[in-house]
């Protein structure tokens, strides 16, 4: 019978772990098939789950979206940096840009109202912190007006605001941010934009962005504001990138799952219990509808999400008869 001492024991234990490698290998790796448009099918990807992150040579980075029998299809992400010309951003933590939306015990019931500075909005259609009010109209009904009004009057209230302009065009973004800073109100704003040069992958994930920054502040027990404008552009980008990946077509030629696009999206905005501190998270989604056509396939999706709706060329009655009264 053998018998080992515990100074010998302890001796393998130091040896075993001096000897023990901390680096990270890498064994789930595969074969790039096809590149082109921001796609890329990948043989041989076997353990990759649909969300998951794919790092490539050059430190290039994708996401797996179409999980099929012989390749995934991934998505690639180009380069997000800060657009404002201020430099890189130092940041300490860092979130998911998707996370699970809170259950009802994590809720408690909107009782504050968010204030968007227009009386005849404030007092027909009044909007509480935590909920999602959509505002629709065809082109030019003034709803990003409506959204910067909102923005402007939460000065002084500690409510951090996030705007997504997604796909918009760079001369309209830089129109509402100067009309923002002119007025003081970018010391608590964020904005989040991709315009229509952007990739349709970084169209399609700014809204996450948004709403990933609006629930670090709210997780921190502030009020925030996030406006997205408009998921709609949300929708074609991701319709874009699902044509190019062979997905089968759905109702009006969407994939089948663009409600769930906007639904998880939506459905994030909250007002947290008084266990979790209270903060909340208000949307505003603005939805550009062709020739008053509410009945279309992306308005009725989000207006069957949302709480409540501010119509656009009602937008216009209250605008135009709020700048009657203040003369």
């Amino acid at each position: 019978m053998v018998t080992i001492c515990a100074d010998e024991i302890s001796k393998i234990i130091r040896e075993r772990i001096e000897q023990y490698n901390t680096e990270v290998k890498i064994v789930n790796t595969g074969t790039v098939l096809q590149v082109g448009d921001g796609i890329a099918r990948i043989y041989y990807l076997d353990e990759v789950m649909a969300g998951e992150l794919v790092e490539f040579e050059e430190s290039t980075v994708g996401i797996a979206l179409n999980l099929e029998s012989k390749n995934v299809g991934v998505i690639l992400m180009g380069d997000a940096k800060p657009i404002d010309g201020r430099g890189e951003i130092s940041a300490s933590e860092s979130r998911l840009i998707e996370s699970p939306a809170h259950g009802i015990i994590s809720r408690q019931s909107v009782y504050e109202p968010l204030q968007t500075g227009l009386i005849a909005i404030d007092s027909m259609i009044p909007i509480g912190r935590g909920q999602r009010e959509l505002i629709i109209g065809d082109r030019q009904t003034s709803k990003t007006a409506v959204a910067t009004d909102t923005i402007l009057n939460q000065q002084g209230q500690n409510v951090v605001c996030v705007y997504v302009a997604i796909s918009q065009k760079a001369s309209s973004v830089a129109q509402v941010i100067t009309s923002l800073q002119e007025r003081g109100a970018m010391e608590y704003t964020i904005i989040v934009a991709e315009t229509t040069n952007s990739p349709t992958t970084l169209q399609y994930l700014a809204p996450y962005t948004g709403a990933a920054l609006a629930e670090y502040f709210m997780y921190h027990e502030r009020q925030t504001l996030i406006i997205y404008d408009d998921p709609s552009k949300q929708a074609q980008a991701y319709r874009q990138m699902s044509l190019l990946l062979q997905r089968p077509p759905g109702r009006e030629a969407y994939p089948g799952d663009v409600f769930y696009l906007h639904s998880r999206l939506l459905e994030r905005a909250a007002k947290l219990s008084s266990q979790l501190g209270e903060g909340s998270m208000t949307a505003l989604p603005i939805v550009e509808t062709q020739s008053g056509d509410v009945l279309a396939y992306i308005p009725t999706n989000v207006i069957s999400i949302t709480d409540g709706v501010i119509g656009g060329n009602r937008i216009d009655c209250f605008l135009s008869w709020f700048r009657e009264m203040s003369r």
